[in-house]
């Protein structure tokens, strides 16, 4: 078993190093170094590093970094702006976190790189309303930039200025979509936008706007200090680079993990996460947070952690929320669970999602009563068939990919469960 080394780490090298939070420790650590060579380069050059680098959004959709940069129309002649999407909500997900109130000078300094090389001049983190501890060691952070000079007017001298300003949500999933979090911050209900147009040419006050993902930017820096070929050294394929992955359920170490790209699932659940907890036995994992359908035993002791290991089977890598459920667990009080969850969230825009999550719901509801008919199996399907692909926004496809992967990969327990028609249990 290959593992990544701990002086090989790009976003979690320093991150136990004490006050690393504050402005001296960050630079002691060599922080902001990175900035002051971006600032020494073109920034056309600066885009070429991070599509050298191959790095992807680390988010959930996985689109190519600097590839979604090039999109922007420079010479519009409107404001661009460059949004930090801190709204990290998907269930199984913690990752922003860590770096959020750990290593907030990080993000910073990739949130100012990033923001020279699409020439933008104001930018904002967006983080959820519950991350309220993260909010203030991020305010504090960004205060300790200007009073330094990395922030403001004219920034280490050179000809690039920035603001940069901190905006807390209100608590809705819905704006870690990036057009939703763009009508939130805008001032309007939180609900996503047609496109196109896309953000990167009408976005932010009909204005070209990135939306990157904090872990994404976060790895901006070490990209720069380093150069891109240097990154898309680690990992393989179309997957480069490290990234966070989180790791919950039923395992001895849940908590936050950096590894490369690549490693198979079953020597990261073992190492890191000390294999399963009072030796219980594997039923399956979802891979990428709440939203990505599960995967198997059998297909986790051969699945690795990139995304081509992930279509094959028919799921994603998406946030890099890794869940673990043991035997047993009952699955149908796990899609009870995460069905009243896309139900609660969903802004209600689209029908066959407002529609759609309230039957799912509903109906997984019932079979986990025992109240539940033979044909709600078949119901289930269709339900949530209709659903995909049919709405703004990836919610009403987050909602009923679960469904759909439990249904099919996990069909026995469900049916079984409706000719018993006896409650579940954890």
């Amino acid at each position: 078993m290959k593992l990544l080394a701990p002086e090989r780490r790009i976003l979690t090298k320093d991150i136990e190093t004490p006050n690393l939070f504050r402005i001296e420790t960050y630079e002691a650590q060599g922080g902001y170094q990175s900035l002051k060579k971006a600032l020494s380069l073109t920034q056309d050059a600066v885009i070429e590093e991070v599509k050298k680098s191959g790095l992807r959004g680390r988010g959930g959709a996985g689109f190519p970094t600097g590839q979604k940069w090039s999109f922007v129309p420079f010479q519009s002649g409107k404001p661009i702006y460059l949004l930090c999407n801190a709204d990290e909500s998907e269930p199984g997900t913690f990752k922003d976190r860590v770096i959020l109130e750990k290593n907030p000078h990080l993000l910073i300094e990739g949130i100012i790189i990033s923001s020279y090389a699409v020439r933008c001049h104001k930018s904002y983190i967006y983080v959820r309303g519950e991350y309220a501890e993260a909010a203030k060691i991020i305010e504090r952070a960004i205060e300790e930039a200007y009073q330094k000079g990395y922030l403001g007017k004219n920034i280490l001298g050179s000809n690039h200025s920035l603001d940069l300003v901190l905006h807390r949500g209100a608590g809705a999933y819905i704006c870690g979509e990036e057009t939703g979090l763009i009508s939130s911050l805008e001032g309007k209900k939180g609900q996503p936008k047609l496109k196109p147009p896309f953000p990167a040419v009408s976005g932010f006050l009909n204005c070209p706007t990135v939306v990157n993902n904090v872990e994404t930017l976060a790895t901006i820096p070490w990209i720069i200090k380093n150069g891109g070929d240097a990154y898309a050294q680690y990992g393989v394929g179309t997957a480069k680079g490290t990234r966070l992955f989180c790791l919950s359920g039923w395992v001895n170490r849940p908590g936050v993990y950096e590894e490369e790209m690549g490693i198979p699932l079953t020597d990261f659940i073992e190492h890191y996460g000390g294999g399963m907890k009072d030796g219980a036995k594997l039923k399956a994992v979802i891979p990428g947070g709440s939203s990505t359908p599960p995967l198997t035993p059998e297909e986790v002791s051969q699945a690795t952690l990139d995304y081509d290991s992930m279509t094959k089977f028919g799921t994603f890598l998406g946030s890099g929320g890794i869940i673990v459920i043991p035997e047993h667990f009952s699955l149908l009080l796990l899609l009870e669970r995460l069905t009243e969850f896309y139900w609660d969230e969903s802004c209600g825009q689209c029908t066959p999602c407002r529609e759609g999550t309230g039957w799912l719901y509903k109906m997984m509801k019932a079979i986990e009563h025992g109240k539940g008919r033979t044909k709600d199996f078949e119901d289930l399907q269709k339900t949530a068939r209709s659903m995909m692909g049919t709405t703004i926004c990836a919610l009403s496809d987050a909602a009923a990919m679960p469904v759909l992967g439990f249904l099919k990969k996990f069909p026995d327990e469900i049916k079984a469960h409706l000719k018993e028609g006896t409650e579940a249990s954890v």
